[in-house]
């Protein structure tokens, strides 16, 4: 029995250890956590009769910290309300003027057309193209060959090197037909142009 009640004191005595170690640990991490508030620095009250943008900058940077830092201080000229309007003048004298295309436009038209130049002369109605005459008929009439009597004239027609002996209605070259001898000349006639021509008697 003796050992049942010993047992139950050591219980009881273990719980009471731990709730004052509970509460000894709270209270450790509340000051800690009310120290690290109280660290800021209180608020720089302004005397009275003075406004409250005159604040006395050196005290308040001297007084802001922030865990082991101290912040930037402020510079006093941006702090300037007043407002520069020489440089407001400057800055709206700048033109920007560019020689290039527009780029915020999508569509440039084209330039529009040059007008064709007119003039005072008087042109007047072409005529009807005149078609190209023949061409010539490069035969040679080179004499008479000899001729039984009773049969009909013969010739000697030079053409280039070739020599052809023709009378009347015969075809010389497959084209120039001979349509009538006389002392003098012989009548040729292209059969591919229609072209008549009298060759003369050449020596």
């Amino acid at each position: 029995m003796k050992l049942g009640i010993e047992n139950r004191n050591k219980v009881i005595f273990a719980g009471v250890l731990l709730a004052v170690a509970l509460l000894v640990g709270g209270r450790f991490v509340a000051s800690l956590l009310e120290g690290s508030s109280t660290a800021a620095a209180p608020p720089v009250t302004s005397p009275a009769g003075s406004p409250p943008d005159t604040l006395d900058l050196p005290a308040a940077k001297a007084n802001v910290r922030t865990h082991g830092s101290a912040k930037k201080p402020v510079s006093g000229r941006s702090l300037d309300p007043t407002l520069r309007f020489d440089l407001l003048k400057i800055s709206e004298d700048t033109k920007y003027e560019g020689a290039g295309r527009n780029i915020f436009r999508a569509f440039v038209a084209p330039p529009p057309p040059i007008a064709p130049v007119v003039t005072d002369r008087h042109i007047g109605p072409q005529l009807p193209q005149q078609p190209p005459p023949p061409p010539p008929i490069d035969l040679k009439f080179y004499g008479f060959a000899i001729s039984r009597p009773g049969e009909a004239k013969r010739v000697f027609l030079l053409q280039g090197e070739d020599v052809f002996i023709a009378k009347e209605g015969d075809i010389v070259d497959r084209r120039y037909k001979v349509v009538h001898i006389t002392p003098n000349a012989v009548e040729i006639l292209d059969v591919l142009s229609n072209n008549r021509q009298n060759i003369p008697l050449t020596g």
